[in-house]
């Protein structure tokens, strides 16, 4: 996936990925990664409840907001928010 966001990013598409394990993150370095701490299999959290899940979705696309900063942009999910 960080491959094909980093080639997204070079044809001017921004990009964001739900990444569930930091250290692959800190290697394969996605231009923007939203880290979260959940089960493999679960990239949006618990199955069957929709708020939380658009919790985790709205936290990556604010992510989006801030092209200034220069990639890649690591961020931690904070679920008890």
């Amino acid at each position: 996936m960080s491959l094909v966001a980093a080639e997204l990013e070079r044809r001017g598409i921004a990009s964001v990925a739900i990444q569930l394990l930091r250290e692959v993150a800190e290697r394969v370095r996605p231009p923007r990664a939203l880290l979260v701490p959940f089960p493999h299999g679960y990239p949006l959290g618990r199955p069957g409840d929709a708020a939380f899940q658009r919790r985790v979705i709205e936290s990556a696309l604010r992510l989006l907001e801030s092209p200034s900063l220069p990639p890649p942009v690591l961020v931690d999910f904070e679920a008890d928010r």
